[in-house]
């Protein structure tokens, strides 16, 4: 089974995480899950912040507003989705006693969200919404 479908399981049955190597100092496992609602708060904040260019900026073309908009909420949904995922791969980690797991998704987030912004400061500043 990969790894990618066996961390997806333990999204569901946290419990089990416990049957792998060491509890690690709980200080770590609290920041982990620290970390954790950080990339949750930012999902709703690319969720809401796609509602709000939908709801709030009517006067750009449908097309342009509604592609802002689906590319944020879609940010929000994959962060939300990696957050879980990257809590799992950490505290599996800090139980076997591994080095923590490295990941592209904050530069892919950021190319996106930088992406977005740059369209929108163009589309702003052209008038042409």
């Amino acid at each position: 089974m990969s790894d990618f479908v066996r961390s997806l399981r333990l999204w569901f049955a946290p419990q089990r995480i416990q049957e792998e190597g060491e509890t690690p100092d709980y200080r770590f496992s609290l920041a982990n899950e620290r970390t954790f609602l950080a990339w949750i708060r930012t999902a709703l904040a690319l969720i809401a912040g796609g509602f709000a260019v939908d709801q709030f900026l009517p006067d750009l073309r449908w097309g342009i507003r509604v592609g802002l908009s689906l590319a944020l909420i879609g940010a929000g949904v994959l962060c939300a989705f990696r957050a879980v995922h990257h809590w799992v791969r950490c505290e599996l980690a800090m139980r076997r006693g591994e080095d923590l797991p490295l990941s592209r998704f904050p530069s892919l987030l950021a190319l996106v969200v930088g992406a977005v912004s740059v369209t929108m400061v163009l589309v702003v500043a052209s008038g042409r919404g």
